[in-house]
Order: C-alpha cells, then sequence, then structure tokens
C-alpha cells in the first residue's frame, strides 16, 4: 500500500483506558510505519461539549501525551501536536463555516445523538453544532488522503469530503477528498460487562499498574447462572471470555471448550486473562512511568509536534487564502 497522509486526533477528558487503545492507538502504532501521520490533541473540540469547566484541560493534555507515547506512538515517525496552538485551524474554520450549509450540520447523527444524550449540559450553542467545520478543518489543512475510522464515523468523513468538495468547486481545487481506512476497533468490556467507558466507571486504565489490572480482573461480571465450576458455562455471554478472545488469543478455543464442560472455573479463567493482560499493560505501564517522570521531555516533543504542523498548516492556508482571493497586500 502506498504512503498516506493520515490524520487523526482524540479529546483530552483524562487518561486513557484499554477500550482507548484496541480503538484506536493500536492501529495509529500500526499506520505510523508506514505514511506520513499527524496525531493530534483535540482541546477545542473537548470544549464543544465540555465548555464550562475547563479546571483539568490542561492536565489531561498531559496526560494524553503520555498515555500516546506508552502505548508506542514515536516522534521520530508521526507528527502529533495540541490544537488550539496550531491558529490556522482556527482561520480554516471559520472559511469553512462561511460556504458550509446549515442543513449539512443539522443533519449529522452525532449532533442528533448527543443533543439526545447530553440533556443534562447546555449545548445548544454554534460550537456543538458547527463542531464539523472544525473537524473538516483538522482533517483537510494537512492534506489528508486518509483517515482511520469505524462503520459509525463514515458519515463525519462523508461531510468532510462534501466540504472539500464544495470548497474545490467554488474556489478550485486545493483539497483532496480523503478516503475512509476502516478500522475494526475491538470492542472491550468493562469490568461489569457494559462497553467500557469512563462514564460508567468500570475501565482498566493504561496506567493501572499491574495488581490494580488483576484487582480489576477478578472482580468481573462473568456467567451469571455459573454456580460451581463443574456447571457448563456460556463464553458467549461472559466478558472475561470477551477479553480472552483479546489477550489471549491462541488459547482461546480451548478455554472456550473447557469453559462449556465444565472443567475451568471462573476463578482459574479470570487469574489465567490476568496474566496475560499484564504482559501488554506491563510495559505500557513501565513507559508510562518513564515519560510521567520527565515533563521536559513531554514538553519538547510537542513544541516539536506544533512546529512541524505550524509549517504545513501555514503552507495550506497560504494557498487557500490566494485561491479564495482573500490574500490582499
Amino acid at each position: 500500500m502506498s504512503s498516506k497522509i493520515i490524520v487523526s486526533g482524540m479529546r483530552p477528558t483524562g487518561q486513557l483506558h484499554l477500550g482507548n487503545y484496541f480503538g484506536a492507538l493500536e492501529n495509529w502504532v500500526r499506520l505510523q510505519n508506514d505514511n506520513e501521520c499527524y496525531f493530534f490533541i483535540a482541546d477545542w473540540h473537548a470544549l464543544t461539549t465540555g465548555y464550562e469547566d475547563t479546571s483539568e484541560l490542561s492536565a489531561n493534555i498531559d496526560e494524553m501525551i503520555i498515555d500516546w507515547l506508552s502505548a508506542g506512538l514515536d516522534p521520530e515517525k508521526c507528527t502529533f501536536f495540541l490544537q488550539s496552538n496550531i491558529k490556522e485551524h482556527a482561520e480554516l474554520h471559520l472559511l469553512f463555516s462561511m460556504i458550509t450549509p446549515l442543513s449539512w450540520l443539522l443533519r449529522c447523527p452525532t449532533y442528533k445523538d448527543q443533543m439526545n444524550e447530553l440533556k443534562d449540559k447546555d449545548i445548544s450553542t454554534y460550537g456543538f453544532l458547527g463542531y464539523p467545520c472544525l473537524m473538516a478543518t483538522d482533517i483537510l489543512i494537512y492534506r489528508s488522503t486518509a483517515v482511520p475510522v469505524g462503520e459509525d464515523q463514515l458519515p463525519h468523513l462523508e461531510l468532510t469530503r462534501e466540504i472539500a468538495r464544495r470548497f474545490n468547486f467554488l474556489y478550485g481545487e486545493i483539497f483532496p477528498e480523503p478516503e475512509a481506512i476502516l478500522t475494526k476497533a475491538k470492542i472491550l468490556p468493562g469490568t461489569d460487562g457494559r462497553k467500557m467507558s469512563k462514564s460508567y466507571d468500570n475501565t482498566i486504565l493504561m496506567g493501572d499498574p499491574p495488581d490494580v489490572v488483576a484487582q480489576k480482573i477478578s472482580i468481573m461480571v462473568t456467567d451469571p447462572a455459573r454456580i460451581r465450576k463443574t456447571d457448563p458455562g456460556h463464553p458467549d455471554i461472559c466478558s472475561v471470555f470477551a477479553m480472552q478472545k483479546i489477550f489471549n488469543e491462541t488459547e482461546a478455543p480451548s478455554v472456550e471448550s473447557d469453559c462449556k464442560a465444565g472443567k475451568i472455573g471462573c476463578v482459574q479463567c479470570k487469574k489465567q486473562l490476568a496474566e496475560k493482560m499484564v504482559e501488554l499493560t506491563g510495559q505500557i505501564y513501565e513507559r508510562r512511568r518513564h515519560y510521567s517522570a520527565d515533563k521536559q521531555l513531554i514538553r519538547d516533543i510537542i513544541h516539536a509536534g506544533n512546529k512541524k504542523a505550524s509549517e504545513t498548516a501555514s503552507r495550506t492556508m497560504a494557498e487557500v487564502r490566494k485561491a479564495m482571493k482573500i490574500d490582499w497586500r
């Protein structure tokens, strides 16, 4: 596969958990090896739903950078930067907002869903409605040719493509229409059986030490109908087995058959899973300890990434202004 320009980002809302790792970071680490990758900390996007309380934003940014490095992102192979430090994003966002029909924003699936889900928050703001323009900016200002997304995010990427087409029709060919790199994210259950999410308080954090990981696995919900070890299990409804398929892939089939035959109990299964999980999380934990102890290194990495991103964004904006004939001097 030929090299692509790839852009993706995350909102800084606190320490990342294993759901974030398998949902995005694991794939980013692979993509950085053969592509030109820009990964950004979406602190402006975080304000669309969290503008009322920004007290933790700075600390969350630091935690996210540490988590990315701990997951295996290499600043020698990819560029990661802070969205709000690249002021060209704000300018292109403004210009895109001038040409984007209101109907395009109102039909966005996420807008409708979150207006229903976040009724306790006052998100009837332009920033929330217009965030797809900012999202399109994040992608297009780096002339991205591909964006890693899940199927549920395809409508968002299509809106970015529509904004690019509209701009190119009005002012000339400036932006590529980025394609989707469909990623099949591994969905991890939380410790209570629901989807792993900070809002459910059921996460295993990337920064959890090995003993905490093992403790959280020990209290995970299993097959509620299984009382004794010799009872036939139902691994298809067991959160621990769902984890086994990800962390213990080669042995998962035998675990499944033993569970169904009543040859392995839930306690033994959890211990086996914890050992496999700690093989991965222990490495992440050690890297996290290293990076957490060197704040200056974190600053140097993000400042270098900001510089490269700013240079790229500045070149794009010079072409945009020229194409729109707003480069009068």
